[in-house]
């Protein structure tokens, strides 16, 4: 079944032929990330025979619990990482400083990545994932300070994103900016076959995903898009809409990626000190990167993400992206919001939530 299928050490040597300068050092470091994700995808199917599950008794930098998974998949991926390519340094949300390999501290590219995004899922078998991007690595990046400036770059500089899935099969989605493809994991073989090339995200769908539960800290564009959605066919927009919420961003994009949709974790004033909740470097970028490069859109829901320069490490951000249509409508929203007071309201009541947003 798979001996006509590309694998993917051959589609990256394929994609390094279009650039004949090309060293092959990117593709080594690509390759030195998919082996920490099926290591991951390992530990990850054999949950509680593995002993992996449940907390580690740690917070980390963001002041969140560690799961015992958190702590492995981050060691995973500087374990597979640090000797196997020319990286200077990476970053890790589990990691308060960026870490220096100081074998290849001269090395071309940096690594930022989240080990195990949607990790709270896992102690009810949820699918959770892995995500990554490679950056450049400006001259000079010094051990001994493990410079966090030389990760404060735009997401239009990203040389390659993706991220792994860990679901009922594994799958590696990546892109080196040509395209997006996905390679699903051959057990057998110990191989990640290319399965789903060039994917393209629909321009329209009837498909959002948000977390309504903070619905009445969001900014009325919000409530005027959710309440459109809701409203179906009597509504504005004319047609019945399917609202998803899974918890595990890797999961939402994929979905998105394979079928169309809108995800919405937009800035709201449950916190009003934060900008949002997602993770500029380590999530929305990589994301967004993916997301772009499958003919979509990605957004803070004012502005492109890939347009930010991050202004710290561990900075947080809203985050839409999905359907190009739908994040364009939501930016537009945005753009016309004068910033009156919104009225919180029971969420279902006989004309829904957010009435005042409704036709009369």
């Amino acid at each position: 079944m798979h001996a006509a299928r590309v694998t993917l050490t051959q589609f990256l040597i394929e994609e390094r032929r279009r650039f004949p300068g090309a060293t092959g050092e990117l593709n080594s470091l690509i390759l030195s990330v998919a082996l920490a994700c099926k290591s991951l995808a390992s530990e990850v199917g054999r949950g509680a025979l593995a002993g992996v599950l449940g907390s580690a008794g740690a917070t980390n930098i963001q002041g969140e619990a560690q799961q015992r998974l958190d702590v492995i998949a981050n060691d995973s991926f500087v374990r597979c990482v640090e000797w196997g390519g020319p990286i200077a340094a990476m970053a890790s949300e589990e990691m308060p400083v960026p870490h220096v390999c100081a074998a290849n501290k001269s090395g071309k590219y940096l690594l930022v990545f989240d080990p195990l995004d949607g990790s709270s899922n896992i102690d009810v078998n949820v699918a959770v994932g892995s995500i990554f991007s490679i950056l450049r690595a400006p001259p000079a990046i010094d051990p001994a300070r493990a410079d966090a400036a030389a990760f404060r770059q735009p997401g239009h500089a990203q040389v390659a994103a993706g991220y792994a899935i860990y679901g009922p099969s594994t799958m590696l989605v990546i892109s080196v900016g040509n395209g997006v493809h996905a390679f699903t994991l051959e057990r057998s073989i110990g191989e990640f076959l290319l399965t789903h090339p060039n994917l393209r995200i629909a321009e329209k769908t009837s498909e959002f995903a948000i977390n309504t539960s903070n619905s009445r800290f969001w900014d009325s564009p919000v409530k005027r898009y959710v309440a459109e959605c809701l409203a179906g066919c009597a509504g504005p927009r004319g047609r019945d809409f399917n609202m998803r919420w899974i918890a595990s961003l890797v999961a939402e994009a994929h979905r998105i990626l394979m079928r169309g949709g809108v995800f919405l974790y937009p800035r709201d004033r449950k916190d009003p000190m934060k900008a949002g909740r997602l993770r500029l470097l380590y999530e929305a970028n990589p994301i967004g990167f993916l997301v772009e490069q499958a003919g979509g859109r990605a957004s803070t829901a004012r502005e492109p993400i890939l347009a930010l320069t991050p202004e710290k490490l561990h900075q947080r951000i809203g985050f839409v992206f999905g359907s190009k249509e739908e994040v364009e409508r939501i930016e537009r929203y945005c753009a016309e919001d004068n910033g009156d007071a919104d009225i919180d309201l029971p969420l279902f009541q006989t004309r829904g939530l957010f009435r005042d947003s409704l036709p009369a």
